[in-house]
């Protein structure tokens, strides 16, 4: 990203705003938790509000462990809700996009036919996406209304069991997720899991992201730097071809600071599978000290950090969004939003090379993620 100062924080400026209401432009920031009062599957749901010293906001609910809103301060040092979303419950339960900002699970993102074989036993997954299965299947975490504990006011943690077979998976599944906004204007997420039988884990969250806010129009102008030397090829279905491939001199070389839409359109066998980018980047390194990926938006001059303990990052460019959605601002119009997924890699259960996704008894499934925010300092 450009050279430049950073400040991660305002102060009592934007405290004396109150994060949860309203910015300087009078608009409604977050939607009303009356909105989300409701009970889903014999489970109360509810909007739980985060906030920090520095006035950053977050908004979750329990029903798919879902980030809502994201409010943060912006060059103007007015906020900026910077996650795309619905202002009410039934906005999330009757989308023909499932996935907004939700915890994803068992396993984020694709495996080919929905099948794969574990400790010499098959196990047949539902298929959600053409002939593979989806970010869980049918009725993945998203669906899935999650135990809620709230810790002061920056801290959530939501915990979700999942039964032996549920989508074709084996185990018992106990999964958590704990949101964290820290005073640092830093978004982290803690997942954590146990199984009393094997199985494969892959816990992602899916937000979509505008860091010019939402409702602002295109995401092709943002900067974005990944720190990844190689990606994984996908083929037509979008399931990974086993290679490791090097992006260099291709459009998936975002190692230096390149707008998302500078190359997007060029005519690109990969470009043409994903209708644009939606590919897995292999990290360079991972660690919660190793920069994964790097965003600006232009208007704003919001920066999202992304720091990860896993070794790969889906970057979604919004391409299968197509205006059926009405959202907080506007419809959810082509890339409109991007995501950037930490994650395994897509398909590891059947890709022997690929880092393991297999989780035994015994065993705790750990993974953090970070979404760090800052702006230039004047």
């Amino acid at each position: 990203m450009r050279k430049r100062i950073f400040t991660l924080s305002y102060g009592l400026i934007l405290l004396a705003s109150g994060c949860a209401m309203k910015n300087k432009s009078n608009d409604n920031l977050l939607p009303d938790s009356a909105n989300f009062k409701q009970v889903v599957a014999g489970k109360p749901v509810e909007l739980y509000v985060l906030k920090n010293s520095a006035g950053m906001c977050a908004a979750i609910t329990n029903y798919g462990g879902r980030l809502v809103s994201l409010l943060v301060p912006d060059k103007k040092k007015d906020l900026t809700n910077v996650v795309v979303g619905f202002d009410s419950l039934s906005g999330y339960i009757n989308s023909a996009e499932p996935y907004f900002g939700a915890t994803i699970g068992r396993y984020g993102n694709r495996i080919a036919r929905g099948n794969f074989s574990l400790e010499g036993k098959e196990y047949q997954l539902s298929v959600n996406n053409g002939p593979n299965t989806l970010h869980g299947g049918k009725a993945g975490f998203q669906y899935k209304v999650w135990d809620a504990v709230k810790q002061g006011d920056s801290v959530l943690t939501l915990t979700y069991r999942s039964v032996n077979g549920e989508q074709g998976f084996p185990g018992n599944l106990q999964a958590s997720v704990t949101y964290t906004l820290t005073s640092d204007n830093r978004l982290k997420l803690d997942y954590r899991a146990v199984t009393d039988q094997t199985t494969v884990l892959n816990l992602t969250n899916h937000a979509f992201f505008n860091l010019n806010g939402e409702g602002s129009g295109t995401i092709n102008h943002h900067l974005l730097r990944i720190n990844a030397s190689r990606y994984t090829p996908v083929d037509a279905t979008l399931i990974p071809t086993g290679q490791l491939e090097p992006v260099k001199d291709t459009p998936f070389d975002f190692s230096t600071p390149v707008t998302i839409g500078e190359r997007v359109d060029i005519k690109n066998e990969q470009l043409r599978f994903g209708k644009g980018y939606d590919h897995n980047y292999v990290l360079n390194a991972s660690g919660l000290d190793v920069l994964a990926a790097e965003v600006e938006g232009e208007k704003t001059g919001i920066v999202m950090r992304v720091y990860t303990t896993e070794p790969g990052l889906q970057f979604y460019g919004g391409n299968f969004m197509q205006g059926k959605n009405k959202l907080r601002k506007g419809m959810d119009d082509f890339r409109t939003a991007f995501c950037l997924e930490t994650q395994h890699f897509p398909d590891s259960p059947n890709q022997p090379t690929f880092p393991t996704t297999i989780l035994k008894p015994g065993q705790v499934y750990e993974s953090h993620s970070v979404y760090a925010f800052s702006v230039p300092e004047n």
